[in-house]
């Protein structure tokens, strides 16, 4: 089963959502302010992908984050931050049996469940 990971209202997920819905792909919908966020899953994320994929350092969210949050960024400093503010987390997240892509890519993305 693919399961999306994302915030509802975020467009990129939005796109993500909708091309699957549009190619009758089967998919799980898992939305972080919903359904939690929790540090193994998020650490998978990390320990397949990078911390750098996963944290969007170019967001608002990150913007409006003081000096003192960003500076001296580690692995389990940034891991704490996505979990206080998983708006931080880049998206989509779709996951589809050991694979993880991350963001909307039409190219990537599976055709078929």
């Amino acid at each position: 089963m693919i399961v999306v990971y994302g915030i509802k209202n975020c467009d990129s997920v939005k796109k993500a959502r909708a091309w699957l819905d549009a190619r009758q792909i089967a998919y799980r919908f898992h939305d972080y302010r919903i359904d939690g966020l929790d540090a193994a899953l998020l650490q998978g994320f990390i320990d397949t992908l990078g911390v750098e994929a996963v944290l969007n350092q170019r967001s608002t969210s990150w913007r409006q984050l003081d000096d003192a949050q960003k500076s001296d960024l580690t692995p389990d400093k940034a891991l704490q931050l996505m979990l206080a503010v998983p708006t931080l987390i880049k998206r989509p997240i779709l996951e589809k049996g050991q694979q993880l892509i991350v963001g909307f890519n039409p190219d990537q993305y599976p055709t078929e469940s």
